[in-house]
C-alpha cells in the first residue's frame, strides 16, 4: 500500500510508511493533495493520480504538457521519487515495557518466564540495554518512544521540580514532551495507534488510549480519573465489556498482581479488535515488588510470571486476529534494580547550613536537592547564584570521609554529555547499595531495605533488557549492549517510518534481510 501526496512547493516531504511520498515539481508542503493509500500498480491509482493532477493544475498553474508527462510517469511507476524510508517489515508493532526488567529474566531459565525466554532465542535480543540518567521510569519511557535523551525530550525526572514545594505530581501529561514520538510519526503516516498505561500519555494523540495517571487525593476514584482521560470516550467501558469485567479501585491498583492480567487482557482485546499498527503497553509490578523486597524476593518471581503470561495473551490475540505473521513484539524495560541497605538524605546538610528550611515549601530556600530514585539533583533558586553553589560544594567537601565516599558528584559537563537535567547544577549518584531521600530532617544517614534504581547507568545491575520477536526480526541476532535511545529507530524501521531520532542509532543487524 502506498500513500501519495502531490504539490508544487519546495518543502520537505512528510513521513510516510514505506517511503510513500510522491515528490512532484520540487517538493511537498501543506498545500499538497493527499490521496491516501493506493495499492501498487493498476488502473485505479492511475485514474486517481490523473484526477489529482487535474486539481493540481488549478493550484499550481502547470502547463498541460507537464501535467500529462508527470501523470504518465507516476501511473507507470507508482513509487515515490525521493524517500529515505524503507518498505515496512511489519504491519503491526507491539512495544511492551516491563518496568524493572533485568536481562536475566530472559537469559536465565531459573526465572519463571518461559515465553520471553523463548522469544529471546527465536528472535533477537540484547544482553544489556544501557539506560539514561537518572535511570527512573518516566524519563526512560520518554526516551524509548522518542529516541531522544532527557535534555531533548523534556522529561528529566519522574516528577517535575516544583520550586514552591513538591505536590506529588508526576509527568503525566503528554504536552510535557518536547520531542516527536513514535505515536505521532505513526499517526501522521495514517497508521492506527494504541496505548495501555504508558507513562506521559494523558492527552496524547493516540487513537485508543488508556493513559497512566493516579489521583493525589486517596479519596478520588482511581478508575474514574483514568476514565476521564481515556480516548476515545467510552474506550475503558468497552474494555470492561470485552476483556476485563468491571474495574474497581480494589483491582485496578498497584499491589494487586492481577492488574498484570487485566493489562494483558486490555492489550490483547485492543490488538484483536482494533488491530493497531503501533501499540504500547506498560507492566508495573516487577518494579513494585523489587522496590519492596529487593531483586530476588518471592513476589518478584510471581510478578515476572504474571507479565510473561500477559504477553502470551497478546500473542494469542494477534494469532486469533490473523495478524501474527505481520506483527513484531518488542519487549524492553526502563532500568534494572539494585538492592539497598543505606539511605542518604543530602537535604539535611542544606537545612543545617541555612540554605533551605525543613518545610513542605522549602521555606526561604536558596538550594535544594530534588531526588528521583537513587539520584539527587541540585537546584538553585537563582541558577546564576555562584556563591550558593560554592557553599554547597564546600558542604560536600567538608563531609567526613565515611559519608563522602557514599556518593559521587556528576558534574554539569558530564550531565551535558549524557543529555540530562539541564536545570540542575550537578547531581549526586550514590554507590550501589545506597539510595537517597528527599527528607530534610533527621540524621543524614539511615538504614534502608528493598531495592531501587536511578543510579548513573555505568554498572551491570542497573541495565535493562531488550527482545525483538516476530515479523522483520533476524532470528538469533544478539547485541552485547544497546542504548535505550536506539529502540525507537528500530521500531520506525520495522514500520517503514521515516523517523530521524535525535540521539538513537539504528542497528540493521537486528533486522531480517
Amino acid at each position: 500500500m502506498r500513500n501519495y501526496r502531490i504539490s508544487c512547493s519546495a518543502a520537505k516531504p512528510p513521513n510516510r510508511p514505506g517511503g510513500t511520498a510522491l515528490l512532484l515539481d520540487d517538493g511537498i508542503d501543506a498545500d499538497g493533495l493527499h490521496m491516501g493509500r493506493m495499492g501498487g500498480f493498476g488502473l485505479f491509482p492511475a485514474l486517481a493520480l490523473w484526477y489529482q493532477f487535474a486539481l493540481l493544475n488549478k493550484r499550481c498553474a502547470m502547463s498541460p504538457l507537464r501535467i500529462l508527462l508527470l501523470a504518465i510517469l507516476s501511473a507507470a511507476w507508482a513509487v515515490p521519487a525521493i524517500s529515505s524510508a524503507e518498505a515496512p517489515r511489519a504491519a503491526h508493532v507491539v512495544l511492551v515495557s516491563i518496568d524493572g526488567l533485568r536481562p536475566e529474566f530472559y537469559l536465565d531459565s531459573q526465572w519463571p518466564a518461559p515465553l520471553i525466554q523463548q522469544m529471546a532465542v527465536e528472535g533477537a535480543h540484547a544482553e544489556a540495554v544501557r539506560g539514561i540518567f537518572p535511570s527512573v521510569t518516566y524519563p526512560s519511557h520518554a526516551t524509548i518512544v522518542t529516541g531522544a535523551m532527557p535534555a531533548r525530550h523534556g522529561i528529566a525526572y519522574n516528577s517535575p521540580f516544583e520550586p514552591d514545594g513538591q505536590t506529588g505530581r508526576w509527568y503525566w501529561e503528554f504536552d510535557a514532551l518536547r520531542s516527536t514520538t513514535l505515536w505521532e510519526i505513526a499517526g501522521e503516516a495514517g497508521y492506527t495507534t494504541a496505548n495501555i498505561s504508558w507513562p506521559t500519555t494523558v492527552g496524547a494523540p493516540i487513537d485508543y488510549n488508556i493513559p497512566q495517571i493516579w489521583p493525589l487525593d486517596g479519596s478520588i476514584d482511581r478508575v474514574g480519573i483514568v476514565r476521564e482521560r481515556e480516548n476515545p470516550e467510552g474506550f475503558l467501558a468497552e474494555l470492561e465489556r470485552g476483556a476485563t469485567g468491571a474495574l474497581t479501585d480494589q483491582v485496578f491498583r498497584m499491589g494487586d498482581l492481577t492488574l498484570e492480567d487485566r493489562t494483558g487482557a486490555m492489550a490483547a482485546y485492543t490488538l484483536e479488535t482494533h488491530k493497531p499498527n503501533f501499540m504500547t503497553v506498560h507492566h508495573v509490578h516487577t518494579d513494585h515488588y523489587q522496590h519492596r523486597h529487593g531483586r530476588d524476593g518471592p513476589m518478584v518471581r510471581r510478578a515476572v510470571a504474571a507479565v510473561d503470561r500477559a504477553i502470551g495473551q497478546m500473542i494469542d490475540a494477534a494469532a486469533r486476529a490473523g495478524i501474527l505473521e505481520q506483527t513484531t513484539f518488542i519487549v524492553t524495560g526502563d532500568h534494572g534494580f539494585v538492592d539497598i541497605h543505606t539511605q542518604l538524605a543530602p537535604n539535611t546538610w542544606l537545612v543545617d547550613a541555612g540554605l533551605m528550611e525543613a518545610e513542605d515549601d522549602r521555606g526561604d530556600w536558596r538550594a535544594t536537592f530534588h531526588t528521583t530514585g537513587a539520584a539527587a539533583f541540585l537546584h538553585l533558586r537563582d541558577p546564576d547564584d555562584a556563591s550558593t553553589l560554592a557553599e554547597v560544594r564546600a558542604i560536600l567537601d567538608d563531609l567526613p570521609p565515611a559519608q563522602r565516599r557514599l556518593f559521587r558528584i556528576v558534574e554539569r559537563d558530564e550531565l551535558d554529555a549524557v543529555g540530562t537535567a539541564p536545570a540542575a547544577a550537578f547531581a549526586l549518584s550514590p554507590k550501589p547499595g545506597v539510595t537517597v531521600s528527599a527528607r530534610a530532617t533527621g540524621q543524614p544517614i539511615a538504614s534502608a531495605e528493598g531495592g531501587t534504581h536511578g543510579y548513573f547507568p555505568d554498572f551491570d545491575n542497573i541495565h535493562t533488557g531488550f527482545i525483538a520477536w516476530g515479523a522483520g526480526v533476524k532470528s538469533g541476532a544478539v547485541a552485547p549492549i544497546i542504548g535505550m535511545e536506539d529502540i525507537a529507530p528500530l521500531i520506525a524501521a520495522l514500520l517503514g517510518l521515516e523517523f530521524e531520532t535525535p540521539d538513537g542509532v539504528l542497528y540493521p543487524g537486528l533486522l531480517s534481510d
